[in-house]
């Protein structure tokens, strides 16, 4: 059986357009609730900083996290979160080992 495979993610939008960014990634998400290679993907603001958002992602495998990247639907959506960033995602890959939600 292939590794479960994870991300975390914190995007940095420019300044006032956090919440444009939450509203991409909310949609994201909503998409992805189809998607039954994807076992997660929970969006997050950070309080102290109104501009930066996280994302937590697990997926059955990486190939499948992967996929999803190819879909017209997602890459719309980055093409629409790209000019919000205020540079590149501090992302971290992870091993998903169980919990609740997996």
């Amino acid at each position: 059986m292939d590794q479960l495979y994870g991300l975390h993610g914190r995007i940095h939008a420019q300044p006032g357009k956090g919440n444009e960014l939450e509203a991409i990634l909310l949609a994201a998400a909503a998409g992805l609730r189809g998607d039954p290679q994807c076992l997660l993907y929970v969006v997050f603001r950070d309080d102290a900083d109104p501009d930066t958002v996280c994302v937590t992602e697990a997926w059955s495998t990486r190939e499948a996290h992967d996929a999803s990247l190819q879909q017209e639907s997602v890459k719309a959506q980055i093409a629409q979160a790209v000019p919000l960033l205020a540079g590149r995602p501090d992302a971290t890959e992870l091993r998903p080992v169980g919990g609740k939600g997996l």
